[in-house]
């Protein structure tokens, strides 16, 4: 290939042009080399554990908590303004100068209605007042919106981490997807995934960088590859809702807080299994298998794309490598892919932050303050007795509570944890771990994303996965725990 067309070539080329492609010897090694030094920083950075003094992360996750920490409270005013920027240029777009079409901020924010407005306007609201409570003395916000179970929790733990995760996945990213790491694990996982999950085998590699780092970055890297024209609208619906799990480091809390940790191993594997499971169901019943299959730009995708490497045969191998050194080859500079992602990455974190403060918070005031998720939640009660899980009546209610934050259902059971038996405690935990969609975080995160699914569609979601999940974690909690 002759170098000078290099630049004719994008992020977003298919596996059939790749394969088209014709490098002689010297590019091949140049993209040898170019896919080992960025894979190897993507693996350093996403996939090893890091172990400083008594604590233990992965990089990823000792870099973006650096900065949070490197803030402090200093970063509440940060993400305030950024917040309230977001609200202001929201107003001044959509009701102030809507009219004029060709305006960046009118395309940015023309989809946008009503709601948003709203959810921009509780999100900044409640921000500020968590912020002034916690940075200006004598002033006391209330406990509604500031307290532990609620803008303490999703603020602290969740909204100020995440905008993080963002700007450091921006950087980061491209090192795991534009650099040959994707192709070569999507070449070689292909003839599995195609069958089992309609997905392609790239899609493995998301489920590993949600189960290593963060279900946040996983739902941006999915968003990523969708406009890139990697995923499909209905390949990134199926990923967001199905893969972004929780990761292995919170699964640690989850497991702890229910005060089954000596059951860590079982509680996993089984939340894993069940995951599986739940994604080969989902993408066969609505909403998932009405998705389209078309790309970010409308483009049909061909039966030929889909079935090109179907089957493993003996060249399997040797294709995943050229087409991860050609992707390498073929790839533009990390500074111009990492500019281009920090860039995007700038564009939403005022809208993921905004969202998921209005809508977490919003959600944790209605657990916490009202009876309506454990009157949803005593629905499940006669299902819960009829899979002989015991405790049926006090676990009922943490079923639903899932959808606000998945951290929920095992909060309501943690002061009760020295009368619930290990068989209702491990089937609580189990199930919110497999539930993976919560507007506190992940729902919010794949509607600020553009992933191509709606608020309804993911309740849906959440319920069909919830419904199918509870026979599959009953059986096993009565087979693992005695």
């Amino acid at each position: 290939m002759d170098s000078n067309n290099q630049e004719k070539f994008r992020s977003d080329l298919s596996s059939i042009e790749l394969d088209a492609i014709k490098l002689n010897r010297s590019q091949y090694l140049k993209g040898a080399f170019i896919f080992l030094i960025y894979s190897a920083i993507a693996i350093f950075v996403f996939f090893v554990n890091l172990t400083i003094g008594e604590d233990s992360n992965i990089v990823f996750g000792w870099i973006f908590n650096f900065f949070v920490d490197l803030l402090g409270n200093f970063g509440l005013w940060v993400m305030l303004a950024v917040m309230f920027g977001n609200f202001v240029l929201h107003i001044w777009a959509r009701y102030i100068i809507k009219s004029k079409s060709d305006s960046s901020l009118v395309k940015f924010y023309g989809s946008e209605g009503i709601v948003h407005t709203l959810l921009y306007l509780a999100g900044v609201f409640y921000m500020a007042v968590f912020t002034f409570h916690t940075n200006i003395a004598g002033f006391e916000g209330p406990e509604m919106f500031v307290g532990g179970h609620t803008g303490g929790t999703v603020i602290s733990f969740i909204v100020l981490p995440v905008g993080w995760i963002i700007l450091t996945g921006a950087v980061f990213m491209p090192f795991l997807v534009n650099y040959g790491l994707l192709e070569l694990v999507g070449t070689l996982l292909e003839p599995i995934m195609r069958p089992v999950f309609k997905l392609p085998g790239k899609a493995a590699l998301n489920a590993f960088a949600s189960l290593f780092t963060a279900a946040t970055l996983a739902v941006l890297i999915t968003s990523r590859l969708f406009k890139q024209k990697i995923y499909t609208e209905r390949e990134s619906v199926i990923l967001a809702t199905s893969f972004c799990t929780v990761s292995i480091g919170f699964t640690h809390l989850v497991v702890a807080t229910a005060e089954m940790s000596h059951y860590f191993v079982q509680i996993f594997v089984t939340a894993m299994i069940v995951c599986f499971i739940l994604a080969g169901i989902m993408i066969r019943i609505p909403p998932l298998s009405r998705k389209k299959e078309a790309f970010y730009d409308g483009s049909l995708q061909t039966e030929e794309e889909r079935s090109a490497d179907i089957k493993f045969t003996s060249k399997t191998l040797s294709k995943s490598a050229s087409r991860a050194l050609k992707r390498a080859y073929t790839a533009n500079n990390p500074l111009l892919q990492v500019s281009r992602n920090v860039v995007d990455a700038a564009k939403i974190i005022p809208q993921v932050m905004t969202l998921i403060s209005a809508v977490g918070i919003s959600a944790l005031i209605i657990a916490e303050y009202t009876p309506i998720f454990r009157g949803i939640g005593v629905v499940f009660q006669p299902l819960i007795m009829l899979l002989q899980i015991p405790d049926a009546a006090e676990i009922a209610p943490s079923m639903i509570v899932g959808l606000a934050e998945m951290f929920l259902p095992v909060l309501l059971i943690a002061g009760q944890v020295d009368v619930l038996t290990e068989k209702a405690r491990f089937f609580v935990t189990t199930i919110s771990l497999v539930q993976i969609i919560f507007f506190a975080e992940t729902a919010s995160v794949m509607l600020a994303a553009k992933i191509p699914i709606s608020v309804k569609e993911l309740v849906i979601c959440f319920f069909e996965r919830t419904l199918i999940a509870m026979p599959l974690v009953a059986f096993a909690a009565h087979i693992l725990i005695r």
